[in-house]
């Protein structure tokens, strides 16, 4: 990470001649925008062909997600927080704006946008790398919809393939990698008489004996065994088919670790199929030792695909960032932002600018909402301090809304946290008012940011996010671009010239 230049010496080193004799020219603040220009400067465009391509995708992780992110990581650092710079804000990395609409919703959804990422093509709500012409549902309208994957494109090419994720395999975003399905919730089960694709856990056995993927890390053991049997995470499965997966795949020569003992014990010259839990592997807050972090699992599957000489694709994401926005629980939501920060900061030191394009994205925001004047270092996650006439530092007491109560940074525009009160006949009213909350309640792990539509989960956001991305070809990211163009730059980076 470039540091800024903030000493006197510096200072008249670094600015141009021009700039020396203005009265801010001794600010930090001065010298600090001065370094960040001549950094820029600096920086020269890779053109080299990309040997390798990792996509890091923090599900959910919008603009605003990744703002609460830097603040909550710099104050567990004992900064204020609103300074910090995460590994992939420094000037080392491009970036452009993503516009994440689908087809046919405003508001996207996980499987189309990792589906564009994946493909170069928008897709229709809740499908998977499926053209314009199939629709949600209908398993007569996949059959000539198939779309070409990038895992498939590489794969071609000699490269190997993995994905990695803290959510169940067979979702949306890691599916998005190996699977084409007219309903992204057909993990382990199809319509009755649905012949034209198979269940997305039973493509992703396929594709690892047909060779298209050669490590995949995350969850969801569950649909991959017999209603009825036992996994080996200790809980039951969930295919009425009654088909075992795994002991199909073991047949094929694809090994399975349950848990991070057996992952760190797996032969490194066979494909590996890790899951650590049934469904979703756990929130980074509750994770147990047993069990591998993100950041494992990328060191990992980093190592196991560089032994290939021709190179890979890797997909890793942090899909629980998204499922606890969805909770309304912004505490856990960090903590797996925070995770997901240092997978990036892992992988950029265990891979080689020159030859490895590391792209750095989310696939949507959520409906977060971040309230009042707050104070510089009023915590993320607690309530909202006044600003101070003096200093830096946020002032002693929290500010107050209109009914007397303190309320906290960030919030969420609807969700579980929902001020609105349900009745017994499933109607629901306004309630007599706002609880009082203190700095405690309001940090704590399971509290709940207030909301002010009920729903049981909160919803996605048709919001921009942000791509950064380092090595050949990154300076095409540039502007504000549609999603799908994400795949156009990965595949022009591994064929350029």
């Amino acid at each position: 990470m470039k540091k800024f230049l903030t000493s006197a010496a510096a200072i008249a080193v670094a600015l141009p001649v021009f700039a020396q004799d203005l009265p801010q020219a001794n600010s930090e603040w001065f010298a600090a925008g001065q370094a960040h220009i001549n950094a820029m400067l600096a920086r020269q465009a890779n053109t080299g062909r990309a040997k390798n391509v990792i996509v890091l995708v923090a599900d959910g992780n919008g603009v605003g997600s990744n703002y609460a992110t830097r603040l909550f990581v710099g104050q567990q650092m004992g900064k204020l927080g609103e300074e910090h710079i995460l590994p992939y804000e420094t000037t080392d990395w491009s970036s452009a704006l993503v516009k994440t609409y689908n087809i046919n919703a405003q508001t996207p959804d996980s499987a189309p946008t990792a589906g564009a990422m994946n493909t170069g093509v928008k897709q229709r709500f809740n499908l998977i790398n499926l053209g314009g012409d199939a629709i949600h549902g209908d398993c007569e309208t996949v059959k000539g919809n198939e779309l070409t994957t990038f895992a498939e494109i590489v794969t071609g090419m000699g490269k190997s393939v993995g994905v990695v994720s803290t959510a169940r395999l067979t979702h949306a975003t890691p599916a998005a990698v190996y699977s084409k399905t007219a309903n992204r919730n057909w993990e382990d089960e199809l319509p009755e008489g649905c012949t034209a694709q198979k269940d997305i856990a039973a493509q992703l056995v396929d594709r690892m004996i047909d060779g298209t993927i050669d490590i995949a890390l995350g969850g969801g053991s569950r649909y991959f065994v017999a209603k009825g049997a036992q996994t080996p995470n200790g809980g039951a499965g969930h295919r009425k088919d009654g088909v075992d997966l795994l002991a199909l795949a073991a047949d094929n020569g694809i090994q399975y670790a349950s848990d991070k003992a057996q992952l760190n014990a797996a032969d490194m010259s066979k494909p590996i199929l890790g899951m650590w839990t049934d469904s979703h592997a756990s929130y980074e807050a509750d994770r147990p030792a047993t069990e591998p972090s993100l950041a494992d699992m990328t060191r990992t599957a980093i190592e196991f695909l560089s032994q290939n000489e021709k190179g890979f694709y890797l997909e890793i994401e942090a899909g629980r960032v998204d499922h606890a926005n969805h909770a309304g629980n912004a505490a856990r939501m960090l903590r797996d932002g925070q995770a997901f920060a240092e997978a990036v900061a892992l992988a950029d030191e265990l891979t080689n600018d020159e030859d490895t394009l590391i792209i750095i994205t989310a696939d949507h925001e959520h409906a977060i909402a971040f309230n009042g004047y707050c104070g510089r270092g009023s915590d993320i996650l607690g309530l909202c301090y006044g600003v101070s006439k003096t200093g830096e530092k946020h002032a002693d007491k929290p500010l107050l809304a209109a009914d007397g109560k303190p309320y906290t940074v960030m919030g969420y525009l609807n969700g579980a946290g929902s001020l609105m009160v349900k009745n017994e006949d499933g109607t629901y009213t306004a309630s007599a008012g706002r609880p009082d909350l203190t700095q405690e309640n309001a940090t704590d792990l399971d509290y709940l940011q207030q909301a002010l539509i009920p729903m049981s989960s909160e919803t996605h956001s048709g919001e921009d996010v942000m791509v950064y991305a380092k090595g050949p070809w990154a300076h095409l990211f540039d502007s504000t671009i549609e999603q799908n163009v994400i795949f156009h730059v990965m595949h022009h980076a591994i064929n350029a010239e």
